[in-house]
């Protein structure tokens, strides 16, 4: 039976990695009090959740727009992975929605699973700030990966690349 975990409101909603570029895992973190939930997520999941997540932030902003107040307030947030950090499942796909009532968006993390088993849920509701900040930080934290080939887009790792451009190679 899958079961369903809802930390109303989190506070504390990062993604993180634990390992060398090249080799890295990555982590979409989220907690309410003594309570801590680490979900391993893929670089391009972090990448699109990002990408999804700002747009989704600006369509909400033209529909229901913060106050003054609100928009000013800049609290700094420790985006560190919390120890320890035990992947609880792998993330298969994720959606995301607002609470208009509670100015809270909800993200919400199923497990990768089999097509006939039913998957295990997190949702993490969170306040716009703190999605701001997960989509800055999730960016700095997908970039700091190894650099990549201008020539082939392929990453370059510490030990050398072969670039098959640069050799005449092509695959």
């Amino acid at each position: 039976m899958a079961h369903q975990i809802e930390l109303n409101p989190v506070s504390h909603l990062t993604i993180g990695t634990i390992g060398p570029p090249g080799n890295r895992t990555f982590y979409l973190q989220g907690g309410r009090g003594s309570q801590t939930i680490s979900l391993m997520i893929e670089k391009e999941q972090a990448s699109m959740l990002a990408n999804s997540l700002e747009t989704f932030l600006e369509e909400l902003e033209q529909k229901h727009p913060v106050s003054m107040r609100e928009a000013d307030e800049s609290v700094m947030q420790d985006m560190r992975l919390r120890e320890p950090v035990e992947g609880l499942f792998r993330v298969g796909n994720m959606g995301m929605g607002f609470n208009e009532t509670a100015n809270q968006i909800v993200l919400v993390a199923y497990e990768l699973v089999d097509e006939d088993e039913e998957p295990d849920v997190v949702s993490f509701w969170a306040s716009r700030r703190q999605m701001k900040a997960l989509v800055t930080h999730a960016r700095d934290i997908v970039a700091a990966g190894r650099p990549v080939c201008g020539n082939c887009g392929r990453p370059i790792d510490p030990e050398g690349h072969f670039c098959p451009n640069r050799n005449g190679h092509r695959h």
